[in-house]
């Protein structure tokens, strides 16, 4: 489904004994799988109004990446995802991109050093993307962390993650990354974006499975068995949304301690200039459920691959790794229920990015970006994401620009 004009506010489409998908993809194509799994959001009998679908919309595991999903009262534990809390971070400072040095490897191998990344051993024991010995501001942060999941843990021992404090300022895998971009004015920031790790998919998973043998009784009357959800007023509502909440703190403080950790090593590469950095900062979920009041009416919000754009908000929507990102400003639409896309989408799957792109292809998508340039990042090449800018102005109703954002390093899970 495409449409004809930039902005221009939403297309409608309406859904056979649903609510409505207000989709804000004019002149971005989207794939019918898609709106299929939006349709089924829009069955629920727990929807309220309508669904909003952001541009870079894509199908996603039981609903649809780029949804807000608005209920009175329940929550969807598949609707929110696996990768609680996933979310971004950028910190403007008084670098400017002439401080940068020539050679930029130096750079991005510091940054490398200084923050765990990608994942080895499955996870287990040895795994490169945890730390061997918890740095005293992860042991600091998990201390305040690990009390209001202990009674948690007591209720629902499936959810412990047993290395959950040493994946505690630690990047991931997958589409997580950590930038050194510079601005429109040519200042340097630094952009990252990261979850709640394995514990985070340890909640979300134990939860979408209880939901699912909670409802099995009902099951025929789901449009997909993974949207099963939790009424409020219920102990499993109770248990989850304490859970999802503190997932979501955990991903912030993730986020916080991994940023904390590459600025203190910036300061020591060699040749850089001493700087600020504490000019802008932005700190935004895109995978999360919240209470919130929209239209006088108190609502659980549910974004998956979507960020808050209230009125005066800021957020981030990065492009690709060959791409631009952006700094936003949110309109406060009351139509998307105050949300925004959280980047361009993918417009292929990993498999298929795999398939189709050679390392010579993305070498030359990623010539001006010191990065990896081998057959493990394919599946993360720029070619496999929509059209940042096609995605921003399909949106120009929910967002302004405050800085647009070109990486020049980039850091892969």
């Amino acid at each position: 489904m495409t449409g004809s004009n930039h902005g221009g506010g939403p297309i409608v489409r309406q859904v056979d004994g649903g609510v409505a998908i207000h989709a804000w993809v004019r002149d971005v194509p989207v794939e019918e799988e898609a709106f299929a799994q939006l349709a089924n959001l829009a069955r629920l009998p727990i929807a309220y109004d309508h669904i909003a679908a952001m541009p870079d919309v894509h199908v996603g595991i039981g609903a649809t990446v780029g949804s807000v999903f608005a209920t009175r009262a329940a929550i969807v534990p598949a609707a929110v995802g696996v990768d609680i809390g996933c979310g971004m971070m950028a910190v403007r400072t008084s670098l400017l991109a002439r401080d940068l040095p020539d050679d930029l490897q130096p750079i991005r191998h510091t940054i490398e050093r200084s923050v765990p990344h990608g994942r080895t051993h499955h996870g287990a024991a040895g795994d490169r993307g945890a730390w061997r010995e918890l740095p005293p501001a992860a042991a600091a942060a998990w201390q305040s962390l690990a009390p209001p999941l202990a009674p948690l843990l007591a209720r629902h021992p499936r959810v412990k993650h047993s290395r959950a404090e040493l994946q505690l300022g630690t990047l991931g895998t997958g589409n997580h990354f950590i930038e050194v971009c510079r601005d429109e004015g040519d200042a340097i920031w630094v952009v990252l974006h990261s979850g709640s790790r394995g514990v985070g998919n340890k909640i979300g998973t134990y939860f979408i499975e209880r939901a699912r043998e909670a409802m099995r009784a009902r099951a025929g009357e789901l449009p997909d068995r993974d949207l099963a959800w939790f009424d409020a007023g219920t102990p499993d509502f109770d248990d989850y949304f304490a859970a999802v909440s503190w997932a979501q703190e955990f991903a912030r403080t993730n986020r916080e301690l991994m940023m904390q950790a590459i600025l203190r090593s910036l300061h020591l590469v060699k040749g850089l200039p001493p700087f600020q950095a504490d000019l802008l900062v932005v700190n935004c979920h895109h995978n999360y459920v919240q209470r919130e009041v929209h239209r006088g009416v108190e609502l659980l919000i549910t974004r998956k691959g979507a960020v808050r754009a209230g009125l005066g908000e800021l957020g981030i929507i990065p492009g690709s790794m060959g791409a631009r990102s952006f700094i936003v400003r949110g309109r406060g639409d009351p139509a998307s229920f105050e949300s925004c896309s959280h980047g361009a989408g993918r417009r292929m799957s990993r498999t298929e990015a795999r398939r189709r792109f050679t390392v010579a292809d993305h070498a030359a998508a990623t010539r001006d970006v010191e990065c990896r340039k081998d057959a493990d990042v394919i599946d993360e090449t720029p070619m496999a994401y929509k059209d940042i800018d096609a995605v921003m102005r399909a949106q120009s109703d929910l967002v302004e620009i405050v800085h647009t954002l070109k990486q020049v390093v980039c850091v892969k899970g």
